[in-house]
């Protein structure tokens, strides 16, 4: 029960690395907002879930819509403790800058990087009203380093996450705010299964990861559970890789 009397605030919770974080926050003693584009899916996770968990539709683009999920947050469960700003996308036409359309580049930086700029900005008022608290903002393990394989907004958007991140861990750790980023490497996620559908192009990926084999949303949610609880009290301001020794090869094991 690692987080017995906390709640909690995860974007992105319909599927994927979300949605188990849902799970495994609830699990531990969290009360759980699940937050998803699509309400149906926030919907089907918090009932997965039962009394400790509500379900809130939004855009976290949009700022009238993240402010209102931190305030729907606030009033299910009278305060908010944990922001795990999750939510994300990769289009197929991101590719090299180049040749990614404008709309593409500005439709990932949206939603990666202004999303998580509105869930830290209205989210930050209702952690210092809570005390204090714990924000995991998803990076990736491509924003410390450069994919061969392009994918020019999503790797800046996450690389934006990064500094952003930090930023925000410095100014307010004297609140008692502790802002991390959580850098994953590939996943088995809906999203990623549907982008690396063709073998060859999955195994262009593979072929980099030292354990042979992508992560499972949970063992990524396991990560945020730590970032997330006091077990992480004095880790601020981190770049929390969770990816398989990617950044660590040169090359692979044959």
């Amino acid at each position: 029960m690692r987080l017995q009397n906390k709640v909690a605030l995860i974007t992105g919770g319909g599927s994927g690395i979300g949605k188990a974080s849902c799970l495994l926050f609830a699990r531990e003693g969290a009360k759980v907002v699940v937050i998803d584009l699509k309400k149906e899916t926030a919907e089907a996770t918090a009932k997965h879930i039962g009394t400790n968990a509500r379900a809130f539709g939004a855009d976290v683009s949009k700022a009238s819509d993240a402010e209102a999920m931190v305030a729907f947050a606030e009033k299910a469960f009278g305060h908010l403790d944990i922001v795990f700003n999750n939510a994300g996308v990769f289009h197929p036409k991101d590719d090299s800058v180049t040749n990614t359309p404008e709309d593409i580049w500005d439709m990932v930086i949206d939603v990666n990087l202004k999303g998580v700029f509105f869930g830290c900005k209205y989210a930050i008022p209702a952690l210092k009203r809570a005390g204090g608290g714990s924000i995991i903002n998803t990076a990736s393990f491509v924003a410390v380093m450069g994919a061969a394989a392009p994918q020019i907004a999503y790797t800046a958007s996450k690389g934006g996450v990064l500094a952003m991140t930090r930023e925000i861990a410095v100014e307010f750790a004297r609140q008692n705010i502790r802002a991390n980023a959580l850098c994953p490497g590939p996943v088995e996620t809906p999203l990623l299964a549907e982008l690396l559908a063709d073998p060859a192009r999955r195994q262009r990926r593979l072929v980099h990861i030292p354990m042979g084999r992508f992560a499972r949303p949970e063992e990524i949610a396991n990560a945020a559970l730590f970032l997330a609880s006091d077990e992480s009290s004095y880790v601020n301001g981190a770049t929390f890789l969770v990816d398989g020794g990617i950044t660590a090869a040169y090359i692979t094991p044959e």
